[in-house]
């Protein structure tokens, strides 16, 4: 099966071991990856902050760049949610409105393909790990047990689940600028709630949460390891 990697371009400038690693995951479970090197955001932070028209054109690039019929995977329930259900609105009423649905309807987070294609990445790793549900995964791709699936899959692994995982972690994109204390007092929460579980480290399956919470707990003292879910799988 050949698929489209989408790397993100936070995964891309500060992280790149995350898409990385979904590539390698991808590999083992017997995909042809391409990643498109004309890729660029997917437009997310224009649109979040209420600039629908800044966005279109970010959005525009990602249509081309990702044209075609193979499924579009993304290690990041945050860039996937913006797709699935932004593209359709963002360009209604616009020439793009058919490619626009298109990618949409092909495009998945890494875990939520994993799962729904029966793919098996063959990872092992030891230990113990409590999983972090980031709010765009959960909430609007209404997605909870792929992560988990893609967890109970990894030989050796074992899942922890700490306290209120529902909640979020209070990064939120623009969120943590317009609101810093909250944001800074959700962050110091989950990382308490993430180290009171004595996992070896947190995971989740949208980096911009794990750096928020990982920068919060080296803020107040707390002792965290982090790890995009990714790079479990690829290792």
């Amino acid at each position: 099966m050949r698929v489209l990697l989408m790397r993100t371009c936070l995964a891309d400038a500060v992280a790149p071991s995350v898409w990385r690693s979904a590539r390698r995951a991808l590999e083992r479970a017997g995909c042809e990856v391409v990643v498109p090197r004309a890729q660029t955001c997917c437009g997310q932070p224009g649109w979040t902050a209420g600039h629908p028209d800044q966005a279109r054109p970010v959005a525009r690039q990602a249509l081309r760049a990702f044209a075609g019929d193979d499924p579009v995977v993304v290690p990041s329930g945050s860039c996937a949610a913006m797709v699935v259900h932004a593209y359709p609105e963002l360009f209604a009423g616009t020439p793009d409105e058919a490619a626009a649905r298109h990618m949409a309807a092909r495009t998945h987070e890494l875990t939520q393909f994993l799962t729904r294609e029966g793919l098996d990445p063959a990872a092992r790793a030891g230990g113990t790990v409590t999983y972090h549900d980031s709010c765009h995964m959960l909430r609007i791709l209404g997605e909870k047990e792929s992560p988990r699936q893609a967890i109970a899959g990894v030989e050796g692994l074992e899942l922890r689940e700490m306290d209120h995982t529902e909640v979020c972690c209070g990064f939120g994109g623009s969120f943590s600028l317009a609101f810093p204390e909250l944001s800074g007092r959700l962050g110091e929460e989950k990382a308490r709630n993430a180290a009171a579980t004595g996992a070896d480290e947190l995971v989740a399956c949208d980096l911009s949460c794990l750096l928020h919470i990982a920068g919060r707990a080296r803020r107040t003292g707390v002792r965290l390891r982090v790890r995009h879910l990714a790079e479990v799988l690829g290792r």
